[in-house]
This record gives structure tokens, sequence and C-alpha cells, in this order.
């Protein structure tokens, strides 16, 4: 009788546990993969593009964007360094329009920009690139869109980047152009401002 006792109450413990151990939730470790298209680039302070964590960042503030690039010049013919001037465009136009609607003033000043191609020829580069902002006082002074057009060792096609462009312009507006920049090794690119003319509505 003792042992029916004894066999009956390890029976009982052994289900109330299973019983637990089964209904409890369950906490499964995993990782979190981000890409570029997950990035956001209005966060107020910092914007850091981690695609490629330990090779590409830039990161912005109320006083301009700055960032790098280091790795491969080139991955099956496709220029993978020079692509680092339109990831930073984009950071610095989404920066720009962040700005305006805190109402924040802000154009890029074209005359301090730095651009650094340290390796180029060697198969790898660091594409370095700092892109201040200077504030203004009235908010049609202001710019919120930004883009570039360049190469490396050639001069680039700006009047077709012009009339690319000219389709993003309210009536009557023009595009901000910087002088050509020209790196030792050989980058060449053309800076681009402009009103946005969605976030700019009011500056007919």
């Amino acid at each position: 009788m003792k042992l029916k006792s004894v066999i009956f109450k390890i029976a009982t413990i052994f289900i109330v546990g299973f019983l637990i151990s089964y209904m409890s939730p369950k906490i499964e470790s995993g990782s979190t993969t981000f890409s570029g298209d997950t990035l956001n680039y209005n966060d107020p302070e910092n914007i850091k593009n981690t695609q490629s964590k330990d090779k590409t960042e830039i990161i912005c503030s109320n006083s301009g964007c700055e960032g790098f690039y280091k790795g491969p010049e080139f991955i099956n013919g496709s220029d993978i360094a020079h692509q680092f001037s339109n990831k930073m465009s984009g950071a610095v136009g989404d920066k720009l329009k962040e700005l305006y609607k805190k109402g924040e003033y802000s154009k890029v000043d074209f005359s301090k920009i730095i651009m650094a191609t340290e390796g180029m020829g060697s198969g790898n580069v660091t594409y370095r690139l700092s892109i201040p902002f200077i504030a203004v006082k009235e908010r049609c002074d202001a710019y919120t869109s930004f883009d570039h057009v360049g190469g490396w060792n050639h001069i680039p096609s700006l009047s077709k980047r012009k009339a690319e462009l000219s389709k993003a312009l309210m009536k009557g507006q023009s595009l901000d152009i910087s002088d050509l920049k020209i790196t030792p090794e050989g980058l060449q690119e053309y800076w681009i401002q402009w009103k946005n003319k969605i976030v700019q509505s009011d500056c007919k």
C-alpha cells in the first residue's frame, strides 16, 4: 500500500512538472538584421548607415553630416565606393528637411565641403565626406533637397544631371550648384541643393 502511495505521488509530481514546463512562455534566442531599407534618416541627432557596419557610417547633426566608406573600389564592375556619395546625399537631404520642419532653416555650405579618397587605385579605398550646414534666417533662403553628380577621373555630366533634376524644381526656382570638387586621387563631384517642392511649397 505504501509503495503504491509513493508511486502515485512520484507520478503526480512528474505530471505537474511536465504541465508547468509545457505551459510556461518560451524564450528563443535570435538576431535582428538591419538593411539600408530600414534605416531612418530622420533621427533627430544621429544618422548611422550600418548596412555594412564596419565599412560605412554617416552621422548627422544640426551642423552637418559626415561619414566614410571603407572597402573595395569596384565589385563586378560596379563603382561601389562612389555610391557612398548617393548615401550621403540622401542623409543630407533628409536632415535639411527635418531642420526646416523644426524651424531651424539651413542649407549646405559648399565652400567648406571636405572630400578625401585615400587608397584609390589599390583596390580598396577610404572615402571620407564632410558636408557642413549654415543657418539662414528666412525659411525661403533654406534648401531641403540635396544631390550630386560625379565620378572617378572624368568631368561629371553636369548638364545631364541638371536636366534630370529640373523636374524636381518649382516654377521659377533654380538649382544651387557647387564648384567642381576634386580629390588628389581623381574623384570629381558637383554638389547640388534646391528647394523641395513639397516641403517648401510656400516658397514659390
